[in-house]
C-alpha cells in the first residue's frame, strides 16, 4: 500500500537539506549561547546569523525576531505582551482564527478584564471589512486587531495590505498569524506593514518546535518566560540552536524556490478540483479555497454532498491522511469552529475533508485519492 500524505497545512515532511544542516549543527554546533567560552560563542554565532538572515527575508531588521518554541508560542507571546505591556484594552479578532488565538483572547479577557470584539465574516469566511472599520471607529480604547494571514482550514487569504491601512488610520496596532503563509508567500513587512507576526519552521518544511514572532522595532518586549533572560530577555530558555538553523536553512530554500513550487503546487491543486467535479458536481468548497487568487495555493477544503463519518478512518486504512478541520487540535476529531461558524443548516452536518498539497505531492497521488474517494462517495 502506498502512503500518501496530504496534510501539510498540518505540518510537512523536512527537506534533506534542512536535515543535514540539523545533523551537523547536532554535531559541530553543540556549545550553549550563553557560555562565553570558543563553544558557546560559536553556537551563539550561528544563531544570531540565522536571525539576521530570516529577517532579510521579510526585510525588517535582525532585533525584531524573537526565537519561539513554534507559532502557539509567539501568538501568546505577542497577545500577552499586548494587554500587559502595551496598554492593549480591546482585541478585535474573528471567530475563526486559530486557537492560538482565539484561546489566549478568552484567557486575557477573562483574567484581565479586557473587551473581546469579533468582526462578522460572510458564509465564505471572508472578514467584513465594513464591520472590522466600524468597530475601530467606535471605539477609543487602545486597540489590536488580530486577524491570520491565511485561514489554516480554509485557505482564505487576508487582505493583509487594507487592513493595515486602516489599522495606521485608527491608531490600531495590528497582528497576523502568518503561519501559513511564511515561506509559501513573499511577506515584506515594509510594504504590509504589520506590527507583529509569527511563524513556525514545521510549516515550510523545516523541524517541530520552533518558530519565531516579529514585534516591529519600538516595542518593549515583556517575557512570559523568565529565567535566563535569553532572546534579549524577550524569552528566557536555552536556544534550540540546531531547530533554529534548520528553520533557517528551509526559509532559504522556500523563498529560493518560490514560484517554482507555487506552480507545481497550483497545477495539482487545478487538476485536483477538476478531479474531484468529475466524482460529483455536488461537490463544493468551502470558504474561498476554490478560488486560485483569494486562498492559498496549498490548501482545499472540500465539502461533500453526504455525511460519512468513517471518511477520514477509510482513507486512513487506505493509506491516505488527510485532515476533516485543524490537526492542532488535540486528535484532530472535533467539529471544525471554523465551518461551524460559516455553514448553515444541513450543511455544516455534510462531511468536509481538508486536503493541503506541498512540493512533494505528485499528480500520481491524487489520481490515487481521487480513486479511493469514488470507492466512498458513489
Amino acid at each position: 500500500m502506498k502512503s500518501i500524505y496530504l496534510d501539510n497545512a498540518a505540518t510537512t515532511k523536512m527537506d534533506a537539506q534542512v536535515l543535514e544542516v540539523m545533523h551537523t549543527s547536532m554535531q559541530d554546533t553543540y556549545g550553549n549561547p550563553s557560555s562565553t567560552h570558543q563553544f558557546g560563542r560559536r553556537a551563539k554565532s550561528a544563531v544570531e546569523t540565522a536571525r539576521k538572515n530570516i529577517a532579510k527575508q521579510l526585510n525588517v531588521s535582525a532585533a525584531e525576531i524573537i526565537f519561539t518554541a513554534g507559532g502557539t508560542e509567539a501568538d501568546n507571546l505577542i497577545l500577552h505582551n499586548a494587554v500587559l505591556n502595551l496598554g492593549v484594552t480591546t482585541i478585535i479578532t474573528s471567530k475563526i482564527e486559530h486557537h492560538a488565538v482565539l484561546h489566549t483572547c478568552n484567557y486575557l479577557e477573562k483574567t484581565y478584564n479586557i473587551n473581546v470584539n469579533y468582526v462578522n465574516v460572510d458564509e465564505f469566511g471572508v472578514i467584513d471589512l465594513i464591520h472590522l472599520e466600524e468597530l475601530l471607529s467606535d471605539s477609543d480604547d487602545t486597540t489590536l486587531v488580530s486577524l491570520m494571514y491565511i485561514n489554516n482550514e480554509i485557505g482564505n487569504i487576508l487582505p493583509a495590505d487594507d487592513i493595515c491601512k486602516m489599522c495606521k488610520k485608527y491608531g490600531a496596532l495590528f497582528h497576523s498569524d502568518t503561519v501559513q503563509a511564511i515561506g509559501h508567500y513573499k511577506i515584506d513587512l515594509q510594504r504590509t506593514p504589520m506590527d507583529f507576526m509569527v511563524a513556525s519552521a514545521h510549516k515550510f518544511h523545516g523541524p517541530k518546535g520552533v518558530g519565531f514572532a516579529y514585534f516591529k522595532k519600538g516595542f518593549g518586549i515583556l517575557p512570559m518566560l523568565h529565567g535566563g533572560d535569553q532572546e534579549k530577555g524577550a524569552r528566557s530558555s536555552t536556544e534550540n540552536v540546531h531547530a533554529i538553523l534548520g528553520m533557517e536553512k528551509a526559509l532559504e530554500i522556500a523563498v529560493s524556490n518560490l514560484q517554482k513550487d507555487k506552480n507545481h503546487i497550483e497545477s495539482l491543486k487545478v487538476y485536483f478540483i477538476s478531479e474531484l467535479k468529475k466524482i460529483s458536481e455536488n461537490i463544493v468548497f468551502n470558504g474561498l479555497s476554490s478560488d486560485l487568487d483569494k486562498s492559498s495555493y496549498v490548501i482545499l477544503s472540500a465539502r461533500f454532498p453526504i455525511q460519512n463519518n468513517m471518511l477520514l478512518f477509510s482513507l486512513d486504512l487506505a493509506g491516505i491522511a488527510v485532515s476533516g478541520g485543524s490537526a492542532c487540535q488535540s486528535g484532530s476529531n472535533k467539529g471544525s469552529h471554523v465551518l461551524s461558524e460559516i455553514l448553515v443548516g444541513t450543511e455544516v452536518d455534510k462531511t468536509s475533508v481538508r486536503f493541503s498539497f506541498s512540493k512533494y505531492t505528485t499528480k500520481e497521488a491524487l489520481d490515487i485519492t481521487i480513486s479511493e474517494l469514488r470507492k466512498h462517495l458513489l
